[in-house]
């Protein structure tokens, strides 16, 4: 604004009405602040080039010529010209000589000037209100390094340079990368994901994502909070991102499980036959875990657990004896859900068995006027009640593969849709071992797992990509359902997933059997290090149906004796370790 009232040009558009006298003050209060800035300047220069360069000439340093790399240019049509990617360090020319000791006071001196680099910046963040985690940006430290490279000639970019032309060269560097993942759409197919929600103004907005191996990208929000959302409206949405990104380029569409999303999915590939539509498998395991936790035996555990943790956090005299103990860690964790809380604090619970049942009792506890309080006899009894902690390590060991599977599913390191059905049989299987096959006793709890799995998550695509994950298939506990080859079958009759259905099953049979590429020792040694979407380069070498196919790109971003009705299980602890540790 001061530029702009003294018809400075250059950052800003010069006012034409400011009057004689108003430009002439605006004028020497800028010159006044550059005087003021120089010599603020002069008194704190960079103390750090001075005595590490002195220290250097001591020490008979060379001076290292430094290279620049050639930088990434754009065209005036947007066109990218040439890439390089150079690590930023490539721009520091070394302080000291290799194996170089330096001085104490070079040290000294360098540690002081870090710390008032960090004060600077710590105070321009709680300044701006800018949150604490925006420090674990990949982008932060690559930001702060080409400001060191410059040095302290470097000023940083004004309001309007930000908000008018960076921005718009990082959209346009934004432009470039999604261009570039539109080849490997073509290349592996691609899963479309539509991600809802609600804003802090109410307001709901639809997100358009695509994701392939090369990464996931952004394509659109939609504000449809005036939308009534039916099956047809959703597909007019979902049908205009589809022709953007290709219909041929897409093989799965992810929404939430909801009845107007799971009707727009059937619209979706009664239109395009090659498309298929998937519930979120996060969304679908988070509502199992929710049907577990509501059978009536797991919520009674659940608020006797409660009950526990409440009375200890409220009465912070019994807090602080228990923190004081050696390896006492928190009882109240954040789960990857709401539902799945309920089960890792019972795990915590009874990870914390022994420090709780020492602190009941201890004299500590039993000469305190609280024992005897009505909440203080009920929690001591809970937690000196044996068929409590066989309760909590039942359910734990229950649940162990549904939260496993569910932190897997719901992260974005890889692609899940190959693990779900793996993840789903696991879990039966394992609560089925747990009952030890008691029919009456486990179908309660099979009979939620199989209700989703049926309703929502039995699909042709989950079955296929478990039958071609060598690691599963290959694997001693594999069973070829009848069911999972003619899912596979499915797939090959679409032209689009497979150009040649009959070679594809001519492959499939030594991928069977293990024969040409599949055989080689590499290839078996690659089962466990590779992802399915990245370690099929020697599969396409001979097998290039089914690798076009194993290759699609898919994200698919649960009594009588008054208890539960069985007893803790004696087999072998340590075979079911693996369920507990989630």
């Amino acid at each position: 604004m001061k530029y702009h009232l003294a018809k400075i040009p250059g950052q800003i558009k010069v006012c034409n009405k400011v009057t004689e006298d108003v430009e002439l003050q605006f004028k020497r209060l800028l010159e006044e602040n550059k005087k003021n800035k120089a010599e603020k300047r002069k008194l704190t220069s960079d103390c750090y080039d001075v005595e590490s360069e002195r220290e250097a000439e001591e020490e008979g340093e060379a001076p290292n010529p430094v290279q620049r790399p050639a930088p990434v240019t754009i065209g005036d049509k947007g066109k990218r010209r040439a890439i390089t990617t150079t690590p930023i360090g490539s721009y520091f020319k070394e302080r000291t000589t290799p194996g170089s000791q330096p001085a104490l006071k070079s040290v000294l001196a360098s540690e002081q000037v870090k710390h008032k680099v960090k004060l600077g910046l710590a105070r321009w963040i709680i300044d701006a209100r800018i949150p604490f985690n925006a420090i674990q940006s990949p982008y932060f430290q690559p930001a702060l390094d080409g400001v060191a490279a410059i040095g302290s000639s470097f000023k940083g970019p004004s309001y309007d340079e930000m908000r008018v032309h960076l921005l718009a060269d990082l959209k346009k560097e934004c432009q470039l990368l999604v261009e570039g993942y539109r080849s490997s759409w073509k290349r592996t197919g691609c899963t479309l994901m539509a991600d809802g929600w609600t804003d802090q103004r109410q307001r709901t907005l639809i997100n358009f994502l695509v994701y392939c191996p090369a990464g996931m990208s952004f394509v659109k929000s939609v504000d449809a909070s005036d939308m009534i959302k039916t099956a047809d409206t959703l597909f007019k949405l979902f049908d205009e991102v589809i022709e953007w990104v290709g219909s041929s380029n897409i093989v799965h569409v992810v929404t939430n499980n909801a009845a107007n999303y799971v009707s727009a999915g059937k619209l979706i590939h009664e239109n395009y036959p090659n498309i298929f539509w998937s519930p979120c498998a996060a969304h679908c395991i988070n509502l199992i875990l929710k049907d577990i936790a509501s059978l009536p035996h797991i919520a009674d555990l659940a608020s006797r657990a409660s009950k526990v943790t409440v009375f200890v956090y409220n009465h912070m005299i019994f807090l602080s004896w228990l923190r004081k103990r050696k390896e006492w860690k928190e009882i109240v964790r954040p789960g990857v859900t709401r539902f799945a809380t309920v089960f890792i604090t019972l795990k915590s619970i009874y990870d914390h068995k022994e420090h709780l049942q020492a602190l009941v009792v201890d004299k500590y506890f039993t000469s305190h006027k609280l024992s005897k309080s009505v909440n203080g006899k009920m929690v001591s009894s809970i937690i000196l009640d044996s068929k409590f902690w066989e309760d909590c390590f039942t359910t734990v060991m229950l649940v162990g593969p549904l939260i496993k599977l569910l932190r897997l599913v719901d992260a974005d390191e890889k692609p899940s849709l190959g693990i779900v059905y793996a993840g789903m049989q696991r879990a039966k299987i394992n609560i089925k071992t747990m009952f030890r096959n008691r029919k009456s006793a486990y179908t309660p709890h099979t009979s939620i797992l199989k209700m989703w799995w049926d309703k929502h998550l039995k699909r042709d695509l989950h079955a296929a990509a478990y039958f071609l994950n060598p690691d599963y298939f290959y694997s001693e506990g594999f069973v070829e359902k009848a069911n999972i080859l003619r899912s596979l079958l499915d797939l090959f009759d679409i032209e689009t997933l497979c150009n040649d259905s009959v070679a594809a099953m001519q492959e499939i049979q030594l991928y069977r059997d293990r024969k040409g590429s599949f055989g080689r020792e590499s290839a078996l040694k690659a089962i466990k290090r590779l992802e399915p979407d990245g370690g099929d380069v020697e599969l396409g070498v001979d097998f290039p149906n089914v690798a076009d196919s194993s290759n699609t790109a898919s994200f698919g971003g649960t009594s009588d004796d008054g208890g539960f009705g069985l007893p803790v299980y004696d087999g072998d602890v340590g075979t079911l370790n693996d369920n507990y540790d989630f």
